[in-house]
């Protein structure tokens, strides 16, 4: 099958520069299934029979630093890759082959490779024309989104255990189903993905996340039974019963969990993730009395605290886990128009200003994920003094003058009144006594006395 494809220029050259010198270079990797596809070409990667100190030969600026074969080129954006062909063998880590040896053929590479879609490559016959090269039926199961593993599933999944979750990723980013047999090969080795770093997990999941269907990602992350071993506090979610007299839910909660993920408007990984598992301390605050109501009394806090724990099994940033747990802890918030402004300050505080968008995503989602409506009158009145009370200040720095402004009114030495003489005056706008304007805190300081 010939293509037609305009490429960087750079890349363009540096085939050229390896078939003049008698080597054999081709593009491969996911690039080939989007160009297929039609999608963001993104990550350029390449094969070749050179051997990487070839490579650095051909190629100067290059560099070298693994035992993988795997020369990085700089370009613009993300370097390119030049991987020589190579055999692997001996998987006693379940990650990393232990004996790497290169190869003479494309086909032996290819062989080598995850999934068929993955595993096709393009060989350039002139300016801008590439022949398809479709060894294992690649484009076939691309025509039917399937996700399907090259040769034994088995033998590719105890070859790198990730590449179950990769699997799964792939489907949550396309929108594909994962072939039968490479769907059982999947639910069989996937105890081996224990073996697998926190890191890397962690990484695969916020992929999922960050899909075009992260909530049928996950659904299938949990039915081919890698579920329980990268989100083991959802497995109990699901059964427990909250559809209650006088509430609005009509699935339970680990059901509910997934839809609320599936209408969440955020794109953001943290913020879905935080959707997935925010009433999942539901499981153990569920109380049902005998006239069939169900309550799940402070289910937020104990979200909170598994939220925390997942935060640190999976080696989240400092930052990530700081916004996850927010968003976890204070989904609950209360908009009822009788609030104070106070109330509303304590909301944004708790939850950082940075955060507000995506805690209203995750409402959004939580609410059409249990039944009820996008939003209520009350919720559009909170978001409209959402806005109106962050345009107070927060903090005493927040205010239009400083401590240099109340030493040189009052004519006193930096001290301990400067900060009572501020902070009279942030009690005072706080409470909508005072503008936070510069002009009417310098009068109001000139006409105080401490």
């Amino acid at each position: 099958m010939k293509i037609k494809l305009n490429t960087p220029v750079q890349i363009t050259k540096l085939i050229q520069t390896f078939t003049k010198n008698g080597h054999e270079i081709y593009i491969v990797g996911g690039v080939v299934r989007d160009v297929l596809l039609k999608r963001t070409l993104v990550d350029w990667d390449m094969t070749t029979n050179a051997t990487p100190e070839q490579i650095l030969a051909l190629v100067p600026d290059s560099f070298y630093d693994n035992k993988y074969g795997t020369v990085g080129v700089p370009s613009e954006g993300k370097p390119f890759e030049i991987t020589t062909f190579r055999t692997e063998s001996g998987y006693t880590n379940a990650r990393h082959p232990d004996n790497i040896s290169w190869g003479k053929t494309l086909e032996e590479d290819l062989k080598r490779r995850d999934f068929t879609i993955n595993a096709m490559a393009l060989k350039l016959i002139s300016a801008g024309n590439y022949e398809l090269i479709d060894l294992y039926g690649g484009k076939e199961d691309l025509t039917n989104r399937l996700i399907r593993c090259v040769g034994n599933p088995n033998e590719r999944f105890g070859e790198d255990a990730l590449r179950m979750m990769r699997a799964v990723r792939i489907a949550a980013q396309l929108g594909f189903a994962v072939e039968e047999e490479t769907f059982a090969g999947i639910k069989t080795n996937a105890p081996n993905l224990e073996q697998i770093s926190a890191e890397r997990i962690r990484d695969e999941l916020l992929k999922i996340m960050a899909s075009d269907y992260p909530a049928d990602g996950y659904l299938l992350l949990r039915n081919c039974e890698l579920g329980q071993y990268v989100l083991p506090e959802m497995e109990g979610a699901f059964g427990i019963e909250q559809k209650s007299p006088g509430r609005h839910h009509i699935y339970d909660v680990g059901t509910h969990s997934v839809e609320a993920l599936r209408y969440c408007p955020s794109r953001d990984p943290i913020t879905r993730l935080a959707t997935l598992i925010h009433d999942v301390g539901k499981i153990k605050t569920q109380r049902i009395f005998s006239d069939g109501r169900i309550t799940f009394y402070n289910h937020e806090m104990e979200s909170e605290k598994i939220a925390g724990k997942l935060a640190e099994r999976l080696k989240f940033s400092n930052e990530q886990r700081d916004k996850f747990i927010k968003l976890v802890r204070w989904h609950q918030f209360t908009v009822d128009e009788r609030q104070t402004d106070s109330a509303v300050r304590r909301f944004i505080k708790n939850v950082g200003i940075e955060n507000i968008t995506e805690m209203l995503a995750l409402r959004t989602g939580d609410r059409l994920g249990g039944g009820a409506r996008e939003t209520s009158w009350r919720l559009e009145e909170f978001k409209k003094r959402l806005i109106e009370v962050q345009k107070q200040p927060f903090a005493i720095p927040d205010l239009k003058i400083n401590g240099v402004d109340v030493m040189g009114v009052k004519n006193i030495p930096s001290g301990r009144a400067v900060g009572e003489y501020l902070q009279v005056l942030f009690d005072e706008v706080v409470e909508g006594n005072l503008p936070n304007e510069r002009e009417a805190l310098l009068e109001k300081l000139k006409e105080m006395n401490l």
